[in-house]
């Protein structure tokens, strides 16, 4: 089966050092770029972040980053996502670093958008990561929160999210393509541009994805290891097949700092269905490592 050539998926190429790649210009909307990039050791790497904040997530490997505002050592220490907690650097606009690949092999993935405000470098450790077993049922799945809502950031939201094999992830479906505000001034729903990075725990596996809007967008998204899934509006559930665990990073960015979000009204009832939570979770813990 070839890939679905929807506009919203990204395909990687490998020939490249990074090797997937998107900026708000060719997504069409207005605030994030992301890209991920793999890397051999003692390999060198130069950005310089302008007008932007930055989160950095070491998917796999060690490096280290040095800039004009600091230097962080030894970031990183899982092999790949299936196996440990994450590191994640965040910086500030007008920061220039350049990383060092430290370990044989590096997989990292970025993302950065214009900042309202500027806020201090943080590198963000394993033991720092909050981690939320969410839903019910086949629909459990693991969070772990990077740079969450009331993080101080001023656009960026991080997290990682590891959907067992089998499982349903972000159901019910739910959008946030709106900025909503209640008469008391309660945010009711973020408008937020969002990706789906993938990665499979084997190399044949996949996840589907359905980006939806009633009139105007139904998109049914096969997605493989490394593959890079647009959510520019509209619901965006996915499933995980059998057999196969599926990891996504989510970067978001957009009129707030802030995941508030509606669920569909044809699928809300199926929380209050939810009993147990999957044994097989967490899927990733420190203690792994």
């Amino acid at each position: 089966m070839q890939p679905h050539s929807s506009p919203l998926l990204i395909t990687p190429d490998f020939s490249r050092s990074e090797y997937v790649q998107i900026t708000p210009r060719a997504a069409h909307w207005d605030y994030l770029n992301f890209a991920a990039r793999q890397m051999k050791q003692g390999r060198l790497w130069h950005f310089e972040t302008h007008e932007n904040e930055l989160a950095l997530v070491v998917l796999g490997g060690i490096c280290e980053i040095t800039s004009n505002i600091g230097k962080w050592m030894d970031v990183g220490r899982r092999l790949n996502v299936f196996a440990g907690m994450p590191y994640t650097l965040f910086l500030p606009p007008e920061t220039r670093f350049t990383l060092e690949a430290k370990s044989k092999q590096l997989d990292i993935a970025y993302g950065w958008c214009v900042a309202q405000e500027a806020h201090p470098a943080r590198l963000v450790k394993p033991a720092e990561v909050q981690i939320e077993i969410r839903g019910g049922g086949n629909v459990t799945r693991q969070i772990n929160k990077m740079i969450p809502p009331g993080f101080p950031s001023s656009r960026l939201v991080v997290v990682e999210v590891y959907t067992p094999s089998g499982n349903w992830s972000s159901y019910p479906p739910h959008k946030h393509d709106e900025h909503l505000i209640d008469k008391a001034g309660n945010l009711l729903e973020a408008d937020l541009e969002e990706i789906y990075f993938y990665k499979i725990d084997r190399p044949e596996g996949f996840a589907y994805q359905r980006i939806y809007t009633p009139g105007k967008i139904d998109e049914l998204i096969l997605a493989r290891d490394s593959h890079l899934v647009l959510s520019p509006q509209g619901y965006h559930p996915v499933v995980a097949a059998p057999g196969y665990n599926c990891y996504y990073l989510n970067m978001l960015a957009g009129s707030a700092q802030s995941l508030a979000a509606t669920d569909d009204p044809n699928y809300a009832w199926v929380k209050e269905t939810w009993k147990e939570k999957d044994p097989r979770l967490p899927l990733v813990t420190m203690e792994m490592e």
